[in-house]
């Protein structure tokens, strides 16, 4: 049973509808008597791989109760990964009464999948037997996998993908039966699924992955990471992993974004009233902007006005509010979380080619300045991300 549910959306009909978190604010663990599998509709705050970055005056500010990040299992042959940065913050993220979300990451795009009982697989389980005591009990959903469509060699998206997760997914199962117990606050997902909008990424080894979550009953439902190019692609996603889940089951969005369409974006003009009033020459493409302010972080209303100039930006400043209407009005959304912060990795060797992940966060600490006392800088989203926290 989940003992610090942050959001509760108890129908359809208020799925659409926005909430509070219970936590967030006091950090007091609120007793609940559902499971995670019925449908809350919360929205939290994703860190993926950056949860060292976490500020708890950040989440207070934004009205959070959900938090979300990945672990990279390879991390566990460095030692205790109790003491690893990503478990030890997402442990001390649930103690102080937040819901967390933990994500096991299997990169397996350099090398090929173990087989089912091979003494490769059996040093993955082992891997799992010493992640799993620092976690079960304490996070309150662990998802088995990341993106394995992308972390895998190409020519392994078939059904040796399906058999290695499918070990994966059994072996955490029997774990949690015998070292949890029934009771267990931690609940299972499999994931996380991308561009289900293109049509030869529904294979039959999704397939198989869909159909090993609908007829594993231990298993809650699946997670998805909408990174589309337009907003209507997020449709494609819901689509094909419904009809596929049992009734009972939920999803997760722990990422989605627009990043494909604000990169057909990057070699835009800036326009000139921007470029004139901050001093860019005319004609100065989108991407050198952002570089500049990666460079030099520009003030909150000179990174404001860059965005409002952009047409293909303010075009789609519905996108969050939008999609989370989307995700809660199908009654089985149990919880997404959306890019909360930039990161380094955003910014490295940033140019026309890099996918521009950091214009989707909530927090600029890269191109806006910092407003004292270590705070980030804000992004374009908070506003909306703290109103959907409303009910």
């Amino acid at each position: 049973m989940l003992r610090r549910l942050s959001i509760i959306a108890l129908t359809a009909a208020l799925a659409a509808s926005t909430v509070t978190p219970a936590t967030a604010q006091g950090g007091k663990p609120v007793d609940h008597d559902k499971p995670l599998g019925a449908a809350y509709g919360a929205l939290g705050a994703n860190f993926n791989q950056n949860l060292d970055a976490l500020d708890y005056r950040e989440l207070r500010e934004s009205h959070t109760g959900w938090v979300r990040g990945f672990f990279p299992m390879p991390a566990t042959d460095e030692g205790d990964p109790a003491a690893h940065f990503a478990i030890r913050t997402i442990t001390e993220t649930a103690e102080r009464g937040f819901d967390t979300i933990l994500s096991l990451k299997f990169p397996y795009g350099g090398a090929h999948f173990p087989e089912p009982g091979s003494a490769a697989m059996a040093a993955e389980l082992a891997r799992l037997d010493k992640v799993l005591p620092a976690v079960l009990g304490k996070v309150d959903v662990l998802t088995i996998g990341n993106e394995p469509f992308i972390e895998s060699l190409p020519a392994e998206r078939d059904e040796r993908l399906n058999a290695f997760y499918e070990t994966v997914a059994r072996h955490v199962i029997d774990y949690r039966r015998e070292h949890c117990g029934t009771g267990c606050r931690t609940t299972l997902y499999m994931g996380a699924l991308n561009r289900l909008d293109l049509a030869d990424r529904r294979t039959p080894a999704a397939e198989r992955w869909m159909a090993f979550v609908r007829e594993t009953p231990e298993i809650e439902g699946v997670d998805i990471h909408p990174h589309i190019p337009a907003p209507q692609n997020a449709q494609a996603f819901l689509d094909y992993i419904l009809p596929r889940m049992r009734d009972d089951q939920t999803f997760l969005v722990t990422e989605f974004s627009l990043v494909w369409y604000w990169q057909r974006h990057l070699e835009d003009p800036v326009s000139d009233e921007f470029a004139g009033r901050y001093g860019f020459a005319p004609g100065t493409p989108v991407w050198q902007v952002i570089k500049a302010a990666i460079d030099e972080p520009f003030s909150r209303r000179q990174w404001d006005d860059f965005l409002a100039s952009c047409p293909w930006f303010t075009s789609q400043a519905g996108f969050l509010r939008d999609q989370m209407r989307l995700y809660r009005g199908t009654g089985r959304l149990a919880v997404a979380t959306y890019g909360f912060k930039q990161d380094d990795l955003m910014v490295k060797d940033f140019g026309p080619d890099k996918a521009p992940w950091l214009l989707n966060s909530v927090f600029a600490p890269y191109t806006v300045k910092s407003r004292g006392d270590g705070l980030s800088g804000r992004g374009y989203w908070l506003d909306d991300f703290r109103a959907l926290q409303k009910r």
